[in-house]
């Protein structure tokens, strides 16, 4: 029977040899989709509901922590700075730029 050690090694060779094949197949498919699409003069707006990554903009700080500099957009969850400060009493407010 096979050590614990060998086993782990087995499984590591075999996860890069999967990471390599999908690497390759994933290569490979890309490939023959751009040379489908240039062949027949497509975009990927002509694909339909495909939506084109749209760029990324920063947003501005709305709100600074005056102690460590720490800043938040007003977006997404709440950091854990302006969380705790809130739970203490402060308000949103005296945090606004």
């Amino acid at each position: 029977m096979a050590s614990l050690q060998e086993l782990l090694a087995q499984k590591a060779e075999l996860e890069a040899k999967i990471a390599e094949v999908q690497s390759g197949a994933r290569a490979e498919s890309i490939a023959k989709i751009r040379a489908t699409m240039a062949e027949f003069g497509l975009t990927v707006a002509d694909l339909g509901n495909v939506k084109a990554a749209r760029p990324v903009t920063k947003v501005a700080a709305k709100f600074r922590n005056g102690a460590t500099g720490e800043t938040w957009s007003g977006r997404g969850l709440k950091p854990k700075w302006l969380v705790s400060a809130l739970a203490a009493g402060a308000t949103l407010e005296s945090f606004a730029i």
